[in-house]
C-alpha cells in the first residue's frame, strides 16, 4: 500500500499553503548525494571561462597603474604595438566609448565593482587600475608586449592611509540601501551604571579574494551581440550590465557560466570583462582576458579594514544591559559596499540597550566587494571576543553567559524568529567537543606547547532575492528538465537543485536534468548571500504549480485527479496525486498520451519574499576550536575545531558538510594568516601573489567535525537556509579566544601572528 505523502502543518507555499517537502523524508532531499558535476571535473571535461575554444582567438594581458590617483601625462605603446604577435594595443586614446559601470546594489541587476567609465580618460583612481590591454597571438606574446610599455604620470595627492582618511572626516554607512545605524535606548548609560563591563577596541585587516580559478572570460563579438563565458556568479547581472556599459539592448548580450572554480563574492562584473569586450570589438576577434594572480589583486575588490569598539555592560548574573557595536571601516568613492560589521549584532543577545554604527572613511584603493559572510566574518571577530572577555570578567563559562542572553524575539527588530535552535546547537556541540575539559587560562601545558579551547556564536541572515523564475519542461516519456538563471561555483547547487526538482515532481533522479549558468534562462538570481538555493527552491515551487495547474486542465475529467486544484495534488511516483489520499494518482505519461501532447512547458517567477517582512531569519553556528600555542615561538596550531549548525533542513548531507568545513577552513585563514599588505606611502598592494598572501594549506587544517540540528524552518523554501557563509562567521573568534584560554594573552588585531604573541 502506498505510503501517504507527510504534511507539514505549517510550512512555505504562496498564500500560506503547505508544503509537503518540508517534512518529506522518503525521497531524495535529505539524502547524501554525490555532486553531479564531479565525474565531469575529475575528467578534466568540465569547461572553465578560460578554456573555451573560439577560432581565430587573441590573448589579452593588461598593463595596471602604478600610482594611486593622478593622470596619465605620457603613454609610449610604440614598441609594445610593433611587437611579435601583437594585434592591438587599447588604451584610453582609442577605446571604443563605453558607459559607466551600473554600480551593484543600485539596481536588482546592476553588478559593477564599481561605477567608473573604463578607460574613458586619462584619469587614476587607484594604483592597480588598468591602463592598457595588448592583445596577441599567444599569451606570451602578449604578456611580453605589456612590458613594453612606458607611461608618465602627473600624481596628485592621494589619501592611503586609516588614519588620513579618519582625519578627513567620515560618513554614515548604508549597506542594501539601509543605514548602518541603530540605537535602542541610552547605551552609553547604562555601560556606565553596569556593575560589570568591558570596553574593547578590535581590528580586523583588509583581505584579498583568492579563489582557485583566477577571474577570466572568452568573447566575441558578432555584429551587435557579445557573447560571454565568464566566470561569474551572477550571469544574468553581467549581460544587463555590460548591455548598459555598451549601449546595446540586454537580449543582445548571452552570458554563460557553466562552472565557476570559487566566487565567494568575487565573481561578478569588474573591469577586466569590459576591456575584453571593447578590445574584442575594436579588433573584430574573439578575445580571451585572464587575470594572473596578481592581476585580480590589481582590479577584484576584497574585504575592507575595520576598527570595531564593542562594549557590553551586565549584571552580576551575566544579563546585557548594554551592548555597543561601533566603528570605522574603509571604501572608496566609486563604490558602495563597507564592511557592514554590526548586522551579526542586530539580532545575536538580547539587551535592554543598543548602539550601534558603522562610519565610512575615503581612500584612494580598488573597491571593495562581497567576500565571504561580508560584515558577519569580521563583526562577529570583535562580538565573540568581547563576550568571551566578559565571561571572563565574570567568571562565568563563556557558553552560559551566551545562553543566559539567548532573545525570546529579535532584540532590535521585534519580529518572532522563524527558526533558532542555536541553544541545542551548543548544548550538542558542547557535549561533542569535551568542552567540560577546558581549563584556566594559561595552564594546560603539553612539553613546549599552551593548549586552549574556545568558542564563539555565528549568525548569518536568511536572504532570498526578487526576480527568481524557473521553466520546467515535462515529456511525454516523464523526464523533465529544469532551467533557471542559476550557479555552480562548486558549493553543490545543481546537485541539490536537481534532487529537490526530482522530489518536487516525484521523479526518479535520472529523470531530471538542470540546465542552469546561461543569462537567457529564466530567473535574475545571484550566486550570494547564502540565498541562491532558496531562491531557485522559491522559482521551482512557483514554475511547478504552473506546470500542476496545466497538467489538471489535460487530464480532464476522465482522470482519477478529475475535480482537483493545484494545492491539493502533488508530484508522486512519475505523476500527480491527491496529496492526503495517494491511490488517486495518474502519471505524467498516461495524462500527456491521452491529451495528445509530447510535452508541456511550464515558467513563473517565484513570489516577493514576504516571509522576510514577518520573522527575523538566520542561519546560526556554534564554533569550538583547540588550539597550540608554542611557549618558545609563538607559533599557533589549530588542533581541531567542531561546528555544530543550526541551519533549518539540510538539503545534501554530504554537500552541506563540505560547505561547512570550507567556511571553517576560510575562518583559519582570517584568524591566522590572511592580510592585505597595503602601503601606505603610494596605495600599492605588496603581497599580490599567492607566495606572499598565505592562506591555508593541508598542513594548517586540522581534522574539522560538523554536525547540525536539521529542524527544518517551516517559513522558508524547502525549510531550509542558507550554508555557504555560516561557517566562517566565528570561527576567527573562536581561534583568537582558544589562543587566549592558551596563553592567558588577548590578541585583538587580527591576524594572530606569532609576532604578536612572542
Amino acid at each position: 500500500m502506498k505510503k501517504a505523502i507527510e504534511l507539514a502543518p505549517d510550512s512555505w507555499l504562496p498564500g500560506g499553503k503547505p508544503d509537503p517537502l518540508i517534512h518529506h523524508q522518503h525521497g531524495h532531499v535529505g539524502k547524501p548525494m554525490s555532486r553531479i558535476d564531479g565525474p565531469l571535473k575529475v575528467k578534466g571535461a568540465a569547461r572553465f571561462s578560460a578554456e573555451f575554444p573560439l577560432a581565430d582567438m587573441t590573448y589579452a594581458a593588461v598593463a595596471f597603474s602604478t600610482i594611486a590617483k593622478g593622470r596619465i601625462a605620457a603613454l609610449d605603446i610604440k614598441a609594445a604595438s610593433e611587437a611579435p604577435g601583437v594585434v592591438l594595443v587599447m588604451t584610453h586614446l582609442n577605446a571604443p566609448p563605453m558607459k559607466p559601470t551600473p554600480l551593484f546594489m543600485t539596481n536588482a541587476k546592476a553588478a559593477g565593482g564599481d561605477n567608473l567609465a573604463v578607460m574613458q580618460d586619462d584619469r587614476i583612481h587607484w594604483n592597480g587600475q588598468p591602463i592598457a590591454v595588448v592583445l596577441a597571438e599567444t599569451q606570451e606574446q602578449a604578456d611580453h608586449a605589456k612590458s613594453l610599455i612606458r607611461v608618465e604620470y602627473e600624481a596628485e595627492p592621494a589619501t592611503t592611509s586609516l588614519a588620513a582618511a579618519k582625519a578627513q572626516g567620515t560618513e554614515p554607512g548604508q549597506f542594501m540601501g539601509e543605514p548602518l545605524k541603530l540605537e535602542i535606548g541610552d547605551a552609553e548609560a547604562q555601560l556606565a551604571a553596569a556593575p560589570h563591563k568591558i570596553s574593547v577596541t578590535y581590528r580586523t585587516p583588509r583581505q584579498n579574494h583568492n579563489a582557485i580559478e583566477p577571474h577570466a572570460a572568452t568573447m566575441a563579438w558578432n555584429g551587435e551581440e557579445l557573447r560571454v563565458h565568464d566566470a561569474s556568479q551572477g550571469v544574468a547581472h553581467t549581460a544587463w550590465s555590460l548591455a548598459k556599459i555598451f549601449d546595446i539592448d540586454e537580449k543582445q548580450v548571452n552570458v554563460t557560466s557553466p562552472y565557476v572554480g570559487g566566487g565567494f563574492g568575487s565573481k561578478c562584473l569588474w573591469q577586466h570583462q569590459v576591456l575584453g569586450a571593447a578590445s574584442a570589438k575594436l579588433a573584430g576577434r574573439p578575445v580571451r582576458i585572464a587575470l594572473s594572480r596578481e592581476g585580480v589583486f590589481r582590479v577584484v575588490g576584497g574585504r575592507g579594514l575595520t576598527e570595531q569598539h564593542v562594549a557590553i555592560g551586565a549584571q552580576p548574573d551575566g544579563r546585557f544591559t548594554s551592548i555597543i557595536h561601533t566603528g570605522v571601516t574603509v571604501m572608496t568613492r566609486h563604490n558602495a559596499f563597507p564592511e557592514p560589521f554590526i548586522i551579526a549584532t542586530r539580532s545575536g543577545y538580547a539587551a535592554d540597550t543598543f548602539k550601534l554604527d558603522v562610519e565610512v572613511a575615503y581612500i584612494d584603493m580598488a573597491a571593495n566587494t562581497f567576500m565571504r559572510a561580508p560584515g558577519e566574518a569580521v563583526g562577529t571577530f570583535g562580538l565573540e571576543c568581547a563576550i568571551d572577555e566578559l565571561a571572563e570578567e565574570l567568571g562565568m563559562d563563556p557558553i552560559e553567559l551566551r545562553i543566559r542572553n539567548e532573545p525570546e524575539k529579535d532584540p532590535t527588530e521585534g519580529t518572532p524568529f522563524s527558526s533558532r535552535h542555536i541553544v541545542e546547537a551548543y548544548r550538542a556541540g558542547a557535549e561533542r567537543f569535551g568542552w567540560s575539559q577546558r581549563t584556566a587560562p594559561g595552564t594546560r601545558r603539553e612539553g613546549e606547547w599552551l593548549v586552549g579551547m574556545g568558542c564563539a556564536t555565528g549568525t548569518y541572515p536568511y536572504y532570498r532575492m526578487p526576480g527568481g523564475a524557473a521553466r520546467i519542461t515535462l515529456t511525454r516519456d516523464g523526464r523533465a528538465t529544469v532551467a533557471v538563471a542559476a550557479h555552480e561555483m562548486g558549493m553543490g547547487t545543481a546537485t541539490v537543485n536537481l534532487s529537490v526538482a526530482a522530489e518536487r515532481l516525484g521523479l526518479p533522479l535520472y529523470s531530471v536534468s538542470i540546465e542552469y549558468g546561461d543569462s537567457t534562462l529564466p530567473g535574475v538570481i545571484l550566486a550570494g548571500g547564502s540565498q541562491q538555493t532558496a531562491s531557485i527552491g522559491a522559482s521551482v515551487i512557483a514554475a511547478q504549480r504552473v506546470l500542476v495547474t496545466e497538467l489538471l486542465k489535460l487530464a480532464g475529467n476522465d482522470s482519477p485527479l478529475a475535480g482537483l486544484g493545484a494545492d491539493q495534488v502533488g508530484g508522486y511516483d512519475a505523476g500527480l496525486a491527491k496529496l492526503d489520499e495517494p491511490e488517486r494518482h495518474e502519471s505524467y505519461a498516461s495524462i500527456l498520451s491521452r491529451a495528445g501532447r509530447d510535452e508541456v512547458v511550464a515558467e513563473a517567477s517565484a513570489p516577493a519574499p514576504l516571509e522576510l517582512q514577518h520573522w527575523s531569519m538566520h542561519s546560526y553556528s556554534a564554533i569550538f576550536c583547540e588550539v597550540r600555542v608554542n611557549a618558545v615561538t609563538g607559533e599557533t596550531r589549530v588542533n581541531r575545531v567542531l561546528g555544530s549548525f543550526d541551519c533549518g533542513r539540510i538539503l545534501n548531507p554530504k554537500t552541506a558538510a563540505s560547505q561547512f568545513r570550507g567556511g571553517i577552513i576560510m575562518g583559519l585563514g582570517l584568524a591566522l594568516m590572511e592580510e592585505t599588505e597595503f602601503d601606505e606611502r603610494n596605495g600599492r598592494i605588496m603581497n599580490a601573489s599567492l607566495a606572499d598572501y598565505h592562506v591555508p594549506v593541508h598542513l594548517d587544517v586540522p581534522p574539522i567535525e560538523v554536525i547540525w540540528t536539521d529542524i527544518p524552518d517551516p517559513h522558508t523554501p524547502m525549510g531550509a537556509h542558507g550554508i555557504g557563509e555560516i561557517g566562517i562567521t566565528g570561527t576567527g573568534a573562536a581561534v583568537a579566544n582558544a589562543v587566549y584560554n592558551a596563553t592567558g594573552k588577548r590578541i585583538r588585531d587580527l591576524p594572530v601572528t606569532l609576532d604578536k604573541l612572542m
